[in-house]
């Protein structure tokens, strides 16, 4: 290992490291915009520069290579006014738009800019204007005059995705990023170009205008919507105390996890936050023919619970009926196991899951659910909806989820509902099968309660509740464990 040192440190690193590698893992700050640790330098920022001893000019940090005895100052005034300088070309056509940009707060030129006091600019020429609304994908807009050439996306696509949309068009100060042959941004994920982007060029159109990033808190959770458990970041607004439906989260980004999704996630991940702005189910109902009464939760356990024990006291525990899936939580499933399946004769579990999509060969896996290893660590044999014993003489039936309408035709799940006495669903989105129950209660999403996921590859992560509950949803575990103990299997 070569021994070095940075502004007097000395340091031992790792053969093959970089300069700026060396400095971020002894916590010595290099700024930097172009480089990123996905990809390999490309040196075309010039802001990392730092001088080196014995070497007549300052050099990148961000290509150059440690060697035995290398001795760099990254904050020596000399580093600073080049930096300083460097930066002042940046910004000479930059425009002035951060009271409207969505990158500011989180916006690298401006902390280099506080940073370096560059409070006068030596350039009295209008700025240089440009497009400013550049559509680039489907959610994605370029603005042409922010961006600094820093080619991130650019090496993203061609590195990561190997999709190639974007380019680098025209020469010397006519350069600018665009899209060859008028095709858009196709990739799934294509939302990475937005984090990528460190001056606000590539904006989200879901995201655009719709609030201030100091507004929002990071939230750290798992994905929930394939078998991968990627990373992520839900960031939300608490909302403001006289404005009613003012919180609520406005955008995932990927957090960094090298053993599952690296620094990327899927965009079916990323906008999976638009579901907490859907029509959800907020109260408990209970249907009564033509009409729906709002019940208590103790009501409705008080309830349900006579209902079990009266048929457990008969001997008749198989006459219920227990329909799960597999994006149910560790401590969800545990709990229904415990409760329903310790007696004899025991309710029979079936899985009711969304439908299997396509395996990209990157991060996004054909199974759509997130815990489909974790249920069967638990003992539970994943077998489908069977809709003919459903309706072949269940007294009580429980349905976790809103995918038992994959199960069959309306007609058919209609029909096999209707032979059951008691039918209770747990949802938080509506699946249009309300109606066909007698009682429904709102579920929470996996971003609003804790629990643990084990991914396709046996890894288990837990995560913590993120996001408060929405109206009177409740976690399907503690739905069970509450009715576990009005039956008297829960102390």
């Amino acid at each position: 290992m070569p021994n070095i040192t940075i502004d007097g440190r000395p340091l031992s690193v790792a053969e093959g490291t970089t300069v700026l590698k060396a400095a971020e893992a002894a916590g010595i700050p290099i700024p930097h915009l172009c480089y990123h640790p996905a990809f390999a330098a490309e040196g075309s920022c010039r802001i990392c520069l730092v001088e080196i001893e014995g070497l007549p000019k300052l050099e990148l940090a961000c290509a150059t290579v440690v060697r035995e005895g290398l001795k760099v100052q990254t904050g020596n005034p000399s580093v600073r006014e080049a930096r300083r300088a460097v930066l002042e070309f940046l910004l000479a056509d930059h425009p002035l738009d951060c009271p409207i940009c969505d990158k500011a707060g989180e916006c690298k030129l401006q902390d280099y800019f506080l940073e370096y006091g560059l409070t006068e600019s030596a350039f009295r020429d209008d700025k240089e204007r440009r497009a400013k609304k550049v559509r680039i994908g489907e959610r994605l807009l370029l603005d042409r005059e922010r961006c600094i050439l820093c080619t991130r996306c650019v090496r993203f696509l061609r590195d990561i995705t190997k999709t190639r949309e974007l380019g680098v068009f025209e020469r010397g100060v006519h350069s600018e990023i665009g899209v060859y042959e008028d095709r858009q941004v196709a990739t799934p994920y294509g939302g990475n170009l937005v984090d990528l982007c460190p001056v606000g060029a590539i904006t989200d159109t879901t995201f655009r205008f719709k609030t201030r990033t100091w507004f929002l808190s990071a939230r750290l959770s798992i994905c929930p919507l394939c078998s991968r458990g990627c990373g992520i970041f839900i960031d939300y607004h608490p909302g403001f105390p006289r404005v009613a439906g003012s919180a609520k989260a406005y955008r995932i980004r990927p957090r960094l996890n090298p053993s599952v999704n690296g620094p990327w996630i899927c965009d079916l991940g990323r906008y999976n936050y638009l579901d907490h702005h859907l029509d959800r189910l907020r109260k408990i109902l209970w249907n009564r023919g033509d009409r729906e009464m709002e019940m208590s939760r103790d009501r409705v356990t008080a309830i349900l619970a006579e209902k079990v024990k009266e048929l457990t006291a008969r001997g008749r525990g198989d006459r219920i009926g227990l329909v799960l899936n597999t994006g149910l939580t560790q401590e969800d499933l545990r709990s229904i196991r415990d409760v329903f399946l310790g007696g004899t004769p025991s309710p029979r579990p079936w899985f009711a899951d969304p439908p299997q999509g396509r395996d990209d060969g990157f991060l996004l896996r054909a199974e759509r659910t997130a815990n489909r290893r974790g249920a069967e660590a638990l003992g539970f044999r994943i077998q489908a909806v069977d809709l003919d014993e459903i309706g072949g003489g269940l007294e009580v039936l429980f349905v976790f989820g809103p995918y038992l309408k994959e199960a069959g035709s309306a007609e058919t799940i209609e029909r096999a509902l209707a032979a059951v006495g008691t039918k209770v669903l747990m949802t938080a989105m509506p699946s249009g099968l309300e109606r066909l129950f007698d009682f429904v209660l709102p579920a929470t999403l996996p971003s609003e309660k804790t629990g643990t996921f084990i991914n396709a590859d046996g890894l288990e992560q837990a995560f913590a509740q993120a996001l408060p509950p929405c109206g009177e949803a409740w976690a399907e575990g503690d739905f069970v464990t509450a009715l576990g103990r009005e039956i008297g299997r829960v102390s």
